[in-house]
């Protein structure tokens, strides 16, 4: 049974070795980490990815939920609080559960369930995507107004989302195809492409040049998101 790697992010020293403990007794769960502000975990989330986040709310130097407005794919999160007010924020934010303090374990083992199910209700491209993204994959195949057409991975320039469909400009032409850029992003190599704004993702060997605010691919200048700034430090 294939484990959620997780983090809590809680100043509380008391309130951590509670969470330690739930975590302890719930064998699908793995701690890589406990952090007791958000500047630690963000320092730890730049070489490390999770699956899910125990996230307090009043932290010291960053506040959980601006933190969480940093991550510009954040993994699950369980907000664990003594404030009530913030539950809105939180959902709008798409946390999968709000903990108020102190909470029983019982309580504490329906959110990590949800994350559980949440993980196991993955739709069935997602088990695609886990054969398609290795490293020797050199192409996709993607459905182009009703052939499935293979595009190569070196081929590729940029791919930018339009509502519904995504479309994939290449060196050789531009394609349309009705998927999500969530989508396209999980069929492709992390090593050779990346996210750069919510609605561009675009090849790093096509990179020619690069500002914080914006850069350049075969002329074409593309727009950086303030949320996806950090990855440029890739570059």
């Amino acid at each position: 049974m294939s484990k959620i790697t997780c983090i809590i992010v809680e100043d509380e020293p008391l309130a951590a070795k509670v969470l330690i403990d739930y975590i302890a007794q719930v064998p699908f769960l793995e701690l890589k980490g406990n952090f007791k502000d958000a500047i630690l975990a963000t320092d730890f989330l730049r070489s490390n990815t999770v699956d899910l986040i125990f996230l307090d709310i009043h932290l010291p130097k960053l506040k959980g939920m601006a933190f969480l407005k940093t991550l510009a794919q954040p993994p699950a999160v369980i907000i664990t609080t003594a404030y009530h007010q913030y539950a809105v924020e939180g959902f709008n934010l798409n946390v999968t559960d709000y903990l108020l303090k102190p909470f029983e374990f019982e309580r504490f083992l329906v959110a990590v369930t949800k994350v559980k199910t949440n993980q196991n209700d993955r739709p069935s491209f997602d088990k695609l995507t886990e054969e398609t993204k290795t490293d020797s994959k050199e192409h996709l195949f993607l459905s182009i107004q009703k052939k499935k057409v293979k595009i190569s991975f070196a081929d590729i320039l940029y791919i930018e989302s339009q509502r519904e469909y995504v479309k994939i400009v290449t060196t050789r032409k531009e394609y349309l195809s009705k998927i999500s850029t969530h989508e396209i992003e999980s069929l492709l190599p992390s090593g050779l492409f990346m996210r750069v704004h919510r609605s561009f993702i675009v090849s790093i060997q096509k990179i020619e040049s690069y500002t914080a605010d914006e850069l350049e691919i075969n002329g074409v200048s593309i727009p950086v998101g303030r949320d996806y700034r950090h990855v440029l430090d890739k570059l």
